[in-house]
């Protein structure tokens, strides 16, 4: 499948010449995000969110398994990615980008790595019988910072998943179907989002927050920063380009506490507005 062309010298030079004057082609300041837009399926577990045009589906599932001998008393969360042409024709069908394996790695540091959910809470037997999380990210649509949308979607999808109510009697376990008791939520210890900056090669244009499809084409590094609205750093990530100063990060990390607590509360008056709308009875 063909290649987009890269940008023209005179968009590069105009996109340079606008950044280093703190304006940006959307019309959003430097450490402005796109509003997050959150949709939820009939299923629990099923969560859209869209970005600007980014578009990213995270789907949740769970089944019974033997846990692995080496962790008898604990659940087991797998996270998979998906980026196929339907995002963009940079991505080729059957064959796993360079791109695709970053942000599979990342996810799996942010979500699972940092202890968001207490995999100890998904064991039901010890050493015979544990949940096994299965996180899927399909995503729709790339219109740049795929990283952050996906790492949305999969946060928000683990918080509104449901698991069947489960009870054991002796080496007996009975699962019972959510119309016989309601489904019991994943335990979780905290919720991190991630929030990636773009750098440009001219020292004097300051960082942008939430970069555009073509803002992450020109730019001159990214740093993708994980944390929770607690202040907690769960994850730094800077996969090469420019080098910062220690300075610059320390701001970046100030801006990042406050745009991780607004995610917080988009988040939690989502859920509680869905949780509004079903019938399903939470503990």
């Amino acid at each position: 499948m063909p290649r987009p062309p890269s940008p023209s010298i005179p968009e590069k030079e105009f996109v340079y010449g606008a950044l280093k004057q703190s304006l940006r082609l959307d019309g959003r300041s430097m450490l402005e995000m796109r509003t997050p837009t959150l949709t939820f399926g009939s299923e629990l577990g099923w969560v859209e969110c869209a970005m600007g045009k980014t578009r990213v589906l995270a789907q949740i599932d769970g089944k019974m398994v033997k846990p692995p001998p080496e962790r008898p008393l604990e659940g087991i969360i797998t996270i998979h990615s998906e980026l196929s042409s339907m995002a963009s024709n940079e991505f080729e069908p059957g064959r796993a980008s360079d791109q695709e394996v970053t942000i599979t790695r990342m996810l799996d540091k942010v979500l699972r790595r940092s202890d968001a959910v207490d995999k100890e809470s998904l064991c039901v037997l010890a050493g015979q019988r544990v949940w096994h999380i299965r996180l899927t990210i399909h995503v729709l649509s790339d219109a740049g910072n795929m990283l952050d949308c996906a790492c949305l979607a999969g946060i928000v999808a683990l918080k509104h998943f449901r698991r069947p109510e489960v009870e054991v009697v002796g080496d007996e376990i009975t699962i019972h179907h959510p119309l016989e008791r309601a489904p019991v939520p994943l335990s979780m210890h905290h919720t991190p989002f991630c929030l990636t900056f773009a750098f440009f090669p001219d020292p004097s244009t300051p960082p942008l927050l939430d970069p555009s499809h073509l803002e992450e084409t020109l730019s001159a590094g990214l740093l993708s920063v994980a944390l929770n609205a607690q202040r907690e750093l769960c994850v730094v990530q800077k996969a090469g380009g420019v080098p910062l100063a220690p300075e610059d990060v320390l701001k970046i990390m100030d801006i990042a506490v406050q745009k991780a607590r607004e995610l917080d509360k988009i988040v939690e008056e989502a859920l509680k507005e869905d949780w509004a709308g079903r019938n399903v009875e939470v503990r």
